[in-house]
């Protein structure tokens, strides 16, 4: 099932703290420290390691502001928001487990 949409999917979702990551970005945009701090016991690397990961994906995007100290914001993009639906969709259906 090399062509399977839904394990393709699986894949991407399923690393270790990406769906956190994902559910973080979902409530709006956040600078690396709040996610980090959002997501008690991930380390910066494993958390700079799955944003580039779904930056590679597409899925996340971040916006760099030449301050000092350098002020980064992450966000979900278009292709992103739509795992929304999916996530809303695995909501209720732990619901009835």
């Amino acid at each position: 099932m090399a062509d399977c949409n839904v394990e393709k999917t699986i894949r991407i979702i399923s690393g270790k703290w990406t769906t956190t990551i994902l559910y973080q970005l979902m409530i709006g945009k956040k600078r690396f420290g709040e996610l980090q701090r959002s997501m008690n016991g991930i380390s910066s690397k494993t958390l700079t390691d799955r944003l580039r990961m779904l930056e590679e994906k597409k899925l996340v995007t971040k916006k760099v502001y030449p301050e000092v100290p350098l002020h980064v914001e992450y966000y979900l993009t278009e292709k992103g928001e739509k795992l929304n639906k999916i996530f809303s969709a695995m909501d209720e259906w732990g619901k009835e487990i």
